[in-house]
């Protein structure tokens, strides 16, 4: 064959340098003259391990939701016991949410993480009738199935889904939100599995016996006969729409995968693990089949735990993550950070057992590992800070209020101006000599901000919610405050330098006494108090918080430092005063070039 770099065509680009990548380059095929290699910008199709579910099951769970808001429920554990189990996925991790009222295998499902519907199955001594509606809090009887069944096509909405093929049967069902009404047969009395859609379009396919390649198309009142799959499989799992699905795994233990794209199917890309039956998934009523989740199954020799992702887009996605760093050399809790990943800083604090003692220990990171410097004038806990870690600030605490501030120079500290009001469990921003402090306790929970400009603090705008043991970022005329005491609510206030909105970006859950970093419009909240210390991480865009990947050590009045796309997190309190460090890696989605053979 002929070589594209020595014959430069005329229908293909010769370029320099690539051209921006994104959406409207997608198909477009270029040469790259600087590096001689032919290039073109494709779609990446790839499945990633995620978190475990906390119990295990297979046959057939059931599945609603979407990639980043998934639920399952159900499903079978060894010896012969239908489970009552539901969780729920936020794109990272598992949560158990309560329980069904009936446990059961190859039981159907389909809506989303907060309008669920389960219904039917089987557990000894037989197929079950019974419908359960979730509403992202807990499961309520629904109306019964005419027809007990297990197994089935389902797929839908929670006021608006069907049932279909079960073994050895024909009959079809459609649900309103309230009872089941029997509609058209569909043509194959046996049982269908895999299916992905809506109440009046879905594609259904596979199912019994082990051989079968059936595949149907549903329009709401008919059934459609499809070409067959081109891989032979049941007790396996669907997601996407109606022309855009993709069907995973069966049995046995099969890790293959096959697309529909309206026309025929093809071959796809293998899942790490063989599921066969599976579990559950999400995403069966996605836009298209590019985001899907698939968890547990049997893998031959056991029930699995495991959950992945599938993706398929332009861009190469790398999801965020928590690693462990250096320890501190002093655990402690309630303490003060800023700084950057390399080159953090950890300031005062208190230790166990309790009453705490405050601490003045001064400790710098340098992205491995901590080492002691010289100590703060005041020992002092519940304080705050900003800066960097050759010029930091330190400002209020607890001994037991007070309004001391001291400047860090990158070795000693040195008094600066006070506080206009003594204060502690306050949040603080900026640099040091554009400093913000703001929020705090005194005896009352404040909304008061000041600003501080190398030498002397200055009231700013307050609040518009009193908080303390909340979370801050951001620089002096671009700020960010969320979270805190006294069980605030989960709103986010941004300030300008002069005052502060309340933005409708809101956390997804009421976590507080949690750590921050970062800037105003790409911030991160992680670890605090939720009922109990949490690992909850949240990240923020400038118009939205989104759940991210769970630190490890769940833990309360830790301190962090850095950005979104590399934080830290560090210090806190379980039952003890803790010196555990953890680094953050964002997650990032960038379009990559594929290079092409020419030759």
């Amino acid at each position: 064959m002929t070589e594209y770099a020595s014959i430069r065509g005329t229908r293909v680009k010769y370029l320099t340098s690539d051209p921006t990548l994104n959406t409207s380059t997608e198909g477009q095929v270029w040469y790259n003259s600087t590096e001689g290699t032919l290039k073109s910008l494709v779609q990446i199709k790839a499945f990633s391990s995620s978190g475990n579910v906390n119990t295990a099951r297979d046959e057939r769970a059931g599945g609603a939701g979407t990639q980043t808001a998934g639920l399952s429920f159900g499903g079978f554990v060894p010896p012969l016991t239908g489970s009552t189990a539901s969780e729920e996925y936020n794109g990272f991790s598992w949560t158990t949410t309560p329980s069904l009222s009936v446990g059961s295998w190859n039981i159907g499902g389909c809506g989303t993480q907060t309008a669920g519907l389960a219904f039917g199955g089987f557990s000894p001594p037989g197929d079950k009738d019974r419908t359960e509606e979730y509403d992202g809090t807990s499961w309520t009887a629904g109306g019964n199935l005419n027809t007990a069944g297990r197994s089935g096509a389902s797929f839908g909405t929670q006021t608006a889904a069907v049932n279909a093929g079960r073994p050895g049967s024909a009959i079809v069902e459609e649900y309103n939100g309230t009872s089941w009404s029997e509609v058209n047969n569909i043509p194959i009395a046996t049982y269908m599995q895999s299916s992905a859609g809506a109440q009046t379009a879905a594609t259904v396919a596979g199912g019994q016996p082990a051989t079968s390649t059936q595949a149907l198309n549903y329009d709401g009142t008919n059934w459609t006969v499809l070409t067959n799959l081109n891989e032979a499989r049941n007790s396996s799992t669907a997601g996407g729409v109606q022309d855009d699905i993709l069907v995973m795994g069966g049995n046995d233990n099969l890790a293959t995968t096959t697309a529909w794209d309206g026309t025929s199917w093809t071959a796809n890309v293998d899942m790490a693990n063989g599921r066969g039956p599976t579990g559950s998934g999400a995403g069966a009523n996605n836009p298209t089949s590019s985001g899907l989740m698939i968890c547990m199954g049997y893998n031959g020799s056991t029930t699995i735990n495991s959950t992945e992702e599938y993706n398929s887009n332009i861009n190469a996605i790398t999801q965020a993550s928590w690693a462990s760093g250096g320890n501190l050399t002093t655990g402690r809790m309630y303490l003060a950070g800023f700084g950057t990943q390399d080159a953090g800083l950890a300031v005062g604090g208190a230790t166990t057992p309790f009453p705490s003692t405050s601490r003045g220990e001064t400790e710098e990171y340098n992205g491995t590992s901590w080492s002691e410097q010289n100590d703060l004038g005041t020992a002092r806990k519940y304080l705050a800070g900003c800066g960097t870690q050759t010029a930091g600030l330190a400002f209020g605490g607890s001994s037991p209020y007070t309004n001391i501030t001291e400047e860090y120079n990158g070795s000693s500290w040195t008094a600066g101006g006070n506080l206009g009001n003594s204060k502690s469990s306050l949040s603080g921003f900026g640099i040091q000599t554009a400093g913000v402090a703001v929020g705090g306790y005194d005896g009352t929970s404040l909304t008061e901000t000041e600003e501080y400009n190398g030498s002397a603090w200055t009231a700013g705008g307050n609040l518009n919610t009193d908080r303390y043991q909340f979370a801050s970022a951001g620089v002096l005329t671009a700020g960010l405050a969320w979270g805190g005491q006294p069980g605030r609510p989960p709103q986010t206030e941004e300030y300008n330098g002069t005052a502060w909105t309340i933005v409708p970006g809101t956390l997804n859950t009421g976590v507080s006494g949690q750590t921050g970093t970062g800037t105003q419009t790409a911030a991160v909240s992680t670890l605090g108090i939720d009922g109990s210390n949490t690992t909850q991480t949240e990240v923020y865009d400038g118009t939205n918080w989104t759940i991210s990947a769970p630190a490890a050590t769940a833990r309360r009045g830790a301190e962090g430092a850095g950005t979104q796309s590399a934080g830290l997190a560090f210090g806190g309190y379980t039952t003890v005063s803790v010196n555990n460090t953890e680094e953050f890696t964002g997650g990032t989605e960038v379009a990559t070039a594929s290079t092409l053979t020419t030759s």
